[in-house]
């Protein structure tokens, strides 16, 4: 008897249906699964095996055929467990082919026949919906995730007993509902307080700037000025999550199965600190079965480098182009993947090999030829890309002994707030760009405009550090949102000024 079940595959962020066909006939003991199977979905057969026969419906001793259609798209995952167990039921005669028509099936097996979480459950939640699929059935520690998505009724089960005993109408499985707006109204930010830093105004007010626009950030100094604690702080002022944003972000960490059990959303802004071995695939995705990196992890939150110049050269030249474009593709002989990654770069450097070149009392001894190679170690393509270099000096004795408080995280995040709604509403500048950091050139042109003032200093900066135009048109970014931190409509020279001190750096570190 041939038996259909509908199910879910996840490729990159997005879900896709497949049918899960199932058919016994006379022959040899044999199960057998085509259309593609990776290794998790071929092991699979074992565990339907042992959970069909721990929940007395033991399988037959005949010939099983599953077919994952369609069959020229990899299957990956242990979520086919759940549809191929039902999908043999049905097959036996044990439940009716009707009961499982209109429906959506995924979830993993355990040998006893439990359901254990699987990854994706909010992208096939979100797929299933726009097919159409008015029912989805998958493992209970899935449910609140998955019911983040409208239009569909989410039933959360425990084990493969509970969903045969619900779909032969002898049992229930309740729909999980949540509020998703609550879920995120809820939860306070839970960042560390940049009233914990002492001294460093200078760097606090680029911190505040590169927030407030989204701009990709470089903190140079010595070892102990405080860039590491600076990064740290800067998810504590970032406006909060909105809900596509956190929906986004959801999905990206679902998919690498990093929603906890029981999880809905994932609330606040995310902070990605990779370490320097990390490779390539681990840093931007990819692998033999892509995953997402950690840029991708860091979508919508900031992604922090620090000793920027120990990671290896190719893995540094891997983020140009999710910089640029706040997406990762990921080409395979069968399929091209995308994850989103529109994240904020924070990066730290030493001066020098020694973190001491340039500091009161030139205690260096880096040789020239070796201070230059360490300063090699970053491209310029790549330097262009971020807005923002700046100086955290050593803090001196007065500051350190000082225990006054300093400005706490929430006020400068509601000054940030302010200046991202008014990039917000401004839906001619904006577009699908959410901040001044991601405007494109015709944006820039009209929104970023120059009067004689600003234009001479801007013309004196791009000649005396030799700007590249990537770096000239970054530049006029980050005076737009000095002046949307003023609530300036216009720029001024006082702004371009501020932003220049930014760049200051162009010149020593072009090497």
């Amino acid at each position: 008897m041939l038996a259909q079940i509908g199910s879910a595959s996840v490729s990159g962020v997005e879900s896709h249906a497949v049918s899960v066909e199932v058919n016994i006939s006379v022959g040899l003991s044999s199960f057998v699964v085509v259309g593609l199977p990776q290794g998790a979905v071929r092991e699979g057969r074992e565990r339907v095996m042992a959970a069909l026969a721990n929940a007395r419906h033991p399988v037959p001793q005949r010939r099983i055929t599953v077919n994952l259609a369609p069959a020229d798209v990899p299957k990956e995952g242990s979520a086919f467990d759940l549809p191929i167990a039902l999908g043999v039921l049905v097959s036996m005669g044990v439940l009716p082919q009707g009961r499982v028509g209109g429906a959506c099936l995924v979830g993993e097996l355990g040998l006893g026949g439990r359901l254990r979480p699987i990854r994706g459950g909010l992208p096939i939640a979100a797929g299933c919906r726009d097919r159409g699929v008015e029912r989805l059935v998958l493992p209970e520690a899935n449910a609140r995730e998955a019911a983040v998505v409208d239009g569909v009724e989410v039933l959360g089960a425990s084990s493969l007993t509970a969903v045969l005993e619900f779909l032969l109408g002898q049992g229930t499985l309740d729909a999980t509902k949540i509020d998703p707006a609550r879920v995120l109204d809820g939860h306070s930010t839970g960042h560390l307080d940049l009233v914990e830093v002492r001294g460093q105004q200078f760097a606090k007010r680029a911190l505040e700037v590169a927030a407030a626009g989204g701009h990709n950030l470089l903190l140079v100094g010595p070892p102990g000025s405080g860039k590491t604690m600076l990064a740290r702080r800067l998810p504590g002022i970032l406006p909060s999550l909105t809900l596509e944003e956190a929906i986004e972000v959801t999905k990206v960490h679902s998919v690498a199965g990093l929603v906890p059990p029981g999880g809905a959303l994932v609330y606040k802004r995310p902070f990605r600190a990779p370490h320097h071995t990390v490779s390539d695939a681990g840093l931007v995705g990819g692998g033999s079965i892509p995953r997402p990196g950690e840029v991708s992890l860091a979508h919508h939150g900031v992604f922090f480098l620090d000793e920027l110049p120990e990671y290896r050269r190719a893995a540094l030249e891997a983020l140009r182009q999710p910089m640029e474009d706040g997406v990762v593709g990921h080409s395979r002989a069968r399929a091209t993947l995308k994850y989103p990654a529109r994240f904020m770069l924070a990066a730290a450097v030493n001066p020098c090999p020694c973190g001491l070149n340039g500091s009161d009392g030139d205690r260096c001894g880096c040789l020239p030829s070796a201070v230059g190679r360490y300063r090699g170690r970053i491209s310029g393509p790549l330097l262009d890309r971020i807005d923002p270099h700046v100086t955290v000096p050593a803090v001196p004795f007065e500051d350190m002994s000082d225990w006054q408080p300093a400005e706490a995280s929430r006020l400068v995040r509601a000054r940030v707030s302010e200046a991202s709604d008014r990039q917000r509403q401004c839906s001619k500048r904006c577009g699908s760009v959410r901040a001044n950091g991601h405007m494109g050139p015709r944006g820039i042109r009209r929104w970023c405009a120059l009067d004689d003032a600003g234009s001479r200093i801007l013309r004196r900066a791009v000649t005396r550090l030799a700007l590249s135009a990537r770096a000239h048109d970054r530049v006029l970014k980050v005076p737009r949102t000095i002046a949307d931190l003023d609530g300036a409509s216009s720029l001024r020279a006082d702004h371009v000024g501020e932003a220049i001190q930014y760049r200051r750096l162009d010149r020593p570190w072009a090497c």
